[in-house]
């Protein structure tokens, strides 16, 4: 058992709940693409996004970084070789930069640009290539600074607050979860009531891609003027 409290073994696939449940975020990620699509193109089923089609791939590309984080998370948690935070830390460090980007495009009243979080995207390969510690201490910059931006930004705009605020109870529900299971924390103990070692890290995932799914629509909507 690991510091995550995950059951490991010496397969390939080393931590299977984990392993299986990184793909909850290739469907999330194929669901927002799918939706943005049909959004683009106004079927019967949804709207035409306020802004059209810049405001369509902004989404597809949220869609297809939010699925190469499931595709990151199943090579980390499965075969994990070296080289596995090349593949797992870049693309969740770009959603968490495209959400923090979107949020304060929109507060500030400013037009998007890609490079706001393309570039901290790249710049996370090099990270993760020279520096597991610094790749992990962007990750948590670029989530600071996104759930601050998407607070503030439900605050002050109602036709996002819903998914918003829905989107971070099921992150702080996940990461709870996650951090009691633990090990030394509570729900981590195979000889407790339970008799089982708890997969926090599996549940985790599960809520994540669904709080990334639920968020997806609010990118790229800006307050009317």
């Amino acid at each position: 058992m690991d510091a995550a409290c995950e059951l490991a073994g010496g397969t390939p696939w080393g931590e299977p709940l984990s392993t299986w449940t990184g793909l909850a975020f290739v469907v999330a990620g194929a669901a927002i693409v799918v939706a943005a699509l049909r959004a683009r193109r106004g079927t019967p089923s949804s709207a035409p996004p306020p802004d059209g089609a810049a405001t369509a791939r902004l989404r597809v590309a949220f869609g297809v970084l939010v699925a190469l984080v499931g595709v990151g998370s199943v090579v980390q948690h499965g075969p994990s070789p070296a080289w596995n935070p090349v593949v797992h830390d870049p693309p969740l460090l770009g959603a968490l930069a495209l959400v923090a980007a979107d949020a304060v495009a929109d507060l500030t009243g400013r037009r998007l640009r890609t490079w706001w979080w393309l570039a901290p995207t790249l710049l996370s390969v090099v990270l993760a290539a020279t520096s597991v510690a610094a790749s992990t201490a962007a990750q948590v910059v670029a989530a600071v600074v996104a759930v601050a931006a998407s607070t503030l930004r439900a605050r002050s705009r109602p036709a996002v607050r819903r998914r918003t605020v829905t989107a971070l109870v099921l992150l702080a529900v996940g990461g709870g979860i996650g951090t009691l299971t633990r090990a030394g924390w509570p729900l981590c103990d195979a000889d407790g009531p339970l008799g089982v070692t708890l997969q926090g890290h599996a549940v985790w995932h599960v809520l994540a891609a669904v709080a990334l799914w639920v968020l997806a629509p609010t990118l790229g909507t800006r307050a009317a003027t």
